[in-house]
Parts: structure tokens; sequence; C-alpha cells
């Protein structure tokens, strides 16, 4: 099962829709849009990570693990502040984030200003999956398989050019993120994806 598929049975296209008081189509085109670049920027900090997603699921754990979906998908307001710390983490800055809001918006016509509010609640949703499904096959890095794959599957195909559109364009053109998690995506993702 994709990570889009997985989140949308779980709920989150209920959850955004109810969450930011738009229609669930508005919140399916942005989920679509931004997870290309959440699963992006796990991926990337699979990679960083010496234990590899192993190491990823701690990361996660360590910020709410499952429970990231649970708030999100739950019935009380979620703390978006759990959000924005994660996307801490996967883009390393909020001109990186904006970038990702702005270039989903030219590819599914919703509102930057609607889709920043969106990215930490897509954010929370798509680790807190990984993390409930990291638990469930027991975590560590013996789930490179199916774990990898369901961020690969995120990111691949015909998204990894928009990932690599993304991020090309809040690079501004050059490679000058030295050592960000924004160059490391666009190295490690776009290596062979092309």
């Amino acid at each position: 099962m994709s990570l889009l598929d997985g989140l949308m049975q779980n709920g989150a296209v209920e959850a955004i829709s109810r969450e930011l008081g738009v229609d669930q189509q508005t919140a399916q085109s942005g989920l679509t849009a931004l997870l290309p670049a959440v699963a992006g920027g796990m991926q990337n900090q699979a990679q960083a990570q010496p234990q590899g997603l192993g190491g990823l699921a701690g990361m996660l754990g360590s910020l709410g693990g499952g429970g990231l979906m649970d708030n999100v998908t739950g019935p009380q307001p979620t703390d978006v502040g759990q959000g924005n710390a994660l996307l801490g983490q996967l883009f390393g800055s909020k001109d990186t984030s904006r970038a990702v809001a702005d270039h989903a918006s030219q590819q599914s016509g919703v509102s930057p200003d609607l889709l920043k509010k969106m990215l930490p609640l897509v954010a929370m949703l798509a680790a807190g999956y990984f993390a409930k499904q990291a638990h469930g096959q027991g975590g560590g890095a013996s789930q490179e398989g199916g774990l990898g794959g369901l961020l690969a599957g995120a990111t691949g195909g015909g998204m990894s050019g928009m990932l690599g559109s993304i991020l090309g364009g809040a690079m501004g053109g050059g490679q000058g993120g030295g050592g960000s998690p924004l160059g490391g995506m666009l190295g490690g993702l776009m290596g062979g994806n092309r």
C-alpha cells in the first residue's frame, strides 16, 4: 500500500478538511501535492541516520511517533507546533517549507497560504503513519525493504521530477545548501530517478 493510500484510508483527507475548514477535494489536492516533498524529507533523514530507517523511526518517535497522526485525525484541534518542529527536522528552514508550498500550489491550484497551513498537518500524518508502520513491523533497519518502499513510492515515478523542481527552485538554481537537508534531498532523491 502506498503512503498516500494509507493516509487516505486512515482519515487524512477528512481530518485536513475539518481542521482547516476546506472541502475534501481541496484537502485531497493539497495532500497529494505536498506528500512527495514530505516523504522526500523523511527519506533524506533516513539516509542521514547511522541506523537508516531505524534511526528515522527513532527520530520520529522522539517527536511524537504514531501520536502525530492521531493528533491530526483525533477530534481535538491539532497541535501544529509538533508539525512545525517536524518540518524543521525534515526541511531545515522555513524558506524550504515556503518553497514546497509555493510549488505545490502551482501543481494543485490550491492557494499557497492554505498549503502553508496544511504542510505541518501533512508532515504529522505522514510521519505518524510511517512510525505506526515501523512499530507494527518491529521497526529497525531490518525493515529497509517495506518501509523504504513506502517512502520511495511517495517520491518515485512522476513525483520525482516534481520534487526535483521544488528543490531546484528552493535552491535558487544553485547548490548553496551546504549540507542542509534540502541539499541531501536533491542529491539523494534525484540521483537515479531521471
